[in-house]
């Protein structure tokens, strides 16, 4: 989980025949030598690796960038600024404009987390409903205001079976498919490719039955097997060759029949020479008390080689000791790099009913909150 940068590529190839610094644009980080600024425009710090082109206000001056602030939540107190202080990369969060706009969720995000995963702005049928028709609306809103906010921003995702288009869905024959899973990742991947640091793109989500075959889906049935995550995967290293790929489950939460078939595909299809795949992601939405493999399974995935994401985690009753438990087993692991919670308010949560997340419905911290809070002391 790793880079997430850019502009449209025609706007970030002008820049690099222009030598000017665009807006929107990079202008500066570790190992950039491009443009650094031009009239009318700052150079306003992100990240370590990146610095973004923005248009000064009349009544502002551009302020210096020798000196640039911190992002907020990357550093300090705060889930994100204790993670990462434990040598993690961050502490995520789900969202999309809906929890945004909310005044109070916003302001968690902002103090405590360092990544947002978009929850269904960049799913297939929010991005190309009809062939070849792509609407960014929720995703440019997603990745602006965390731009504009000092995080990083996880993909979710190219290629999964479900909120998939019934245009996509109704394909028969693999020589389609195979062109319009290029387009879509193409489309996707190249839009944001560079804007962002932090690419880390969900190339494959979801693909493995429990007991370790393949899901039945349009991609498997037409394909007759596994090899559009090839597909995929070549594909969208194309579109974004710096971007971290990751394939994506759910109930890896036990070294299990699941897991098993997960880390078989993984050497595959790296085992080619070529590494197609860079990172494993378990979502682990877990039950009360269903944290006592999880140690086993992140240790089980981490055995690719790989680094290891839990990518949507909540835990039903979200007990301290279940919270614990998984933060403890991330962090006894160095190949599990980051956590992201599958919201902050119980009251947004898929889960509510279950009351899963760290903060209530009033976006009050719970014990558990606490509990992470001790363990990352």
């Amino acid at each position: 989980m790793n880079k997430f940068v850019a502009l449209l590529s025609i706007v970030f190839a002008a820049q690099q025949v222009s030598g000017q610094a665009i807006e929107w644009a990079q202008c500066g980080g570790i190992g950039w030598t491009g443009a650094v600024s031009t009239s009318g425009l700052v150079c306003k710090y992100v990240h370590d690796y990146f610095s973004q082109c923005l248009r000064v206000a009349a009544s502002q001056s551009p302020s210096p960038t020798s000196a640039p602030p911190q992002p907020t939540g990357s550093a300090g107190s705060g889930l994100n600024g204790k993670f990462v202080a434990k040598g993690k990369k961050f502490w995520g969060s789900a969202a999309d404009s809906n929890t945004l706009n909310i005044a109070s969720n916003a302001n968690i995000l902002k103090a405590e987390i360092g990544a947002l995963t978009p929850e269904n702005s960049m799913k297939w049928d929010s991005t190309e409903s009809s062939r070849g028709s792509f609407n960014y609306g929720g995703s440019d809103a997603l990745v602006n205001w965390a731009t504009s906010n000092g995080k990083l921003v996880r993909g979710h995702t190219f290629v999964w079976h479900s909120q998939l288009p019934s245009w996509v869905s109704s394909i028969g024959d693999r020589t389609t498919l195979t062109t319009v899973i290029q387009n879509h990742i193409n489309g996707l991947a190249g839009r944001y490719k560079g804007k962002i640091y932090g690419t880390l793109l969900l190339s494959i989500n979801e693909m493995f039955n429990e007991d370790g075959a393949i899901r039945s889906s349009v991609f498997s049935n037409v394909f007759g097997g596994d090899s559009f995550v090839n597909v995929a995967f070549q594909a969208a290293r194309a579109a974004d060759p710096n971007a971290i790929l990751y394939i994506n489950d759910y109930n890896l939460d036990s070294n299990n029949a699941k897991l098993q078939g997960l880390v078989r595909l993984v050497n595959k299809v790296n085992g080619g020479g070529t590494r197609l795949i860079d990172g494993v992601g378990t979502q682990m939405h877990l039950q009360q008390g269903g944290t006592g493999g999880v140690a086993a399974a992140i240790n089980a995935l981490a055995a690719t080689g790989l680094d290891v994401a839990v990518t949507e985690l909540d835990i039903v009753g979200a007990q301290s000791n279940d919270y614990t438990a998984v933060v403890r087993a991330c962090l006894n692991q160095p190949r599990c790099v980051s956590i992201t919670s599958w919201g902050i308010s119980d009251t947004n949560s898929w889960r509510a009913s279950s009351s899963p997340l760290l903060w209530d419905t009033s976006y009050r911290p719970k014990a558990a909150y606490n509990a992470v809070i001790s363990a990352l002391a």
